[in-house]
């Protein structure tokens, strides 16, 4: 089985769905803690006149040290409202604005969690549901996890692909020097990354890259972002 492990990011960029669509399963890591200014409760889109801005999911108090799986979006749903919104420009240049509009509204609205990590874990089905990427998805915290000794970030990759009997672990490339080849061969399972090839599309202007799927959608449609999520390669780890 190929594993893969993400936190549960909020609309992530193409290279997360590729991630998802290179592994047989993927699991969202809610057990990591929560970090401010990351991606799980925010994400990117084109801004009107250029650039780019935040589409935010704002949250509740919580402690710093708070894992993601007890974060709780703010009670006042208008931040809904304000993201769809925040896309209604995109209809006087984007070809499949309607498509996708109605796909980020049945996500969010049809979205009754509470928890930022279950609110992503809708989103991501649901796109995924979408996109005909048919992979099995599973949420750390549901599946008592033994962390017992990690002692570095890639160990709990390493804990994670042990215990659900992985027999290849595949991490974005960028991420790579937090991953010990040694460690995953004495576990006897392989180490890959995952390198998303360049990806570039019209966005009738100056090319923002790295944006949200909801961008890629808006220019691409579904049919031609399933062609972009094979736009990546595989390669072994040589740490």
């Amino acid at each position: 089985m190929k594993l893969a492990i993400m936190q549960p990011y909020f609309f992530p960029y193409i290279g997360y769905w590729q991630l998802i669509h290179a592994a047989d399963c993927f699991v969202l890591f809610d057990d990591a803690q929560y970090m401010r200014h990351g991606w799980v409760n925010r994400n990117r889109i084109l801004k009107p006149g250029g650039g780019w801005q935040y589409i935010l999911v704002p949250l509740k108090k919580h402690a710093v040290t708070e894992p993601i799986r007890n974060v709780q979006a703010h009670p006042d749903k208008k931040w809904e409202e304000l993201i769809i919104g925040q896309l209604a420009h995109y209809k006087k240049k984007a070809r499949y604005f309607d498509e996708t509009n109605e796909i980020v509204k049945e996500a969010l609205l049809s979205n009754n969690k509470q928890s930022i990590a279950s609110i992503n874990f809708v989103i991501i089905k649901k796109l995924c549901a979408c996109l005909g990427i048919k992979r099995e998805i599973i949420v750390s915290s549901e599946q008592n996890f033994d962390y017992t000794n990690v002692g570095d970030a890639g160990e709990w990759a390493l804990r994670i692909a042990e215990q659900l009997g992985a027999d290849e672990y595949i991490n974005p490339i960028t991420g790579a020097i937090l991953f010990s080849r040694e460690k995953f061969s004495f576990g006897n399972i392989k180490l890959s990354f995952l390198k998303s090839h360049e990806i570039v599309y019209s966005q009738q202007g100056i090319f923002e890259p790295s944006l949200s799927i909801i961008d890629v959608l808006m220019f691409n449609g579904i049919e031609g972002t399933k062609e972009l999520l094979e736009n990546y390669s595989i390669e072994t780890g040589n740490k």
